[in-house]
């Protein structure tokens, strides 16, 4: 192919770390590798299998958004005692690390349907992805708020965190789509 064919741009992307393009063909040769349902097939396996990987680099970012902030508050002290050992806190915190529990089984076990081939693998990802994009979420936000100021500087990775849970969650789809084909695929009416 050549160079001429092709028109690369690149857009600003929510998520500086991940950057993306936008490729345009123009007169280029082409030779299809699938049609009809077979195409439908590879690209709906192509789709689940992103999403799905995509749920553990979710639960990943949630995880390191939990360890962070926990080291963190037991470090920051306030009125003579770390903000850690604050009850509120803690409380948010064990909230937190039980989103990250379900999450964990979840991304697992899309990851094995989806290594094993099995049938459920369609089920698997919808629910780690409609889990783990809001756990994602979720821990970097209260990474960013219990970092308390530093947490909303460009000094600290807080806010890259924040973004890339934020571009995760609509990667492949909404929590609240994903929600939606699980109901279908368990024949739970919306």
């Amino acid at each position: 192919m050549e160079a001429s064919a092709a028109e690369v741009s690149t857009p600003v992307s929510f998520d500086l770390t991940r950057p993306i393009a936008d490729v345009t063909f123009r007169d280029a040769p082409a030779v299809p590798l699938a049609t009809g349902d077979r195409a439908e097939q590879a690209l709906r396996h192509a789709l689940r299998t992103g999403a799905g990987l995509l749920a553990s680099e979710q639960l990943g970012l949630a995880q390191w958004c939990l360890d962070e902030t926990v080291a963190y508050l037991k470090v920051r002290y306030q009125f003579g005692r770390p903000v850690g050992s604050f009850q509120a806190l803690k409380h948010r915190l064990a909230d937190l690390w039980l989103e990250l529990v379900g999450a964990r089984a979840a991304a697992r076990y899309a990851a094995d349907t989806l290594a094993r081939g099995d049938d459920d693998a369609p089920v698997a990802v919808a629910l780690a992805q409609s889990y783990c994009a809001e756990t994602a979420v979720h821990a970097a936000e209260e990474a960013v708020q219990l970092h308390g100021g530093i947490g909303m500087t460009w000094e600290h990775p807080a806010h890259l965190y924040l973004k890339r849970a934020k571009a995760s969650q609509v990667a492949f789809g909404t929590p609240g789509r994903h929600r939606a084909v699980l109901g279908d695929l368990v024949d739970l009416p919306a």
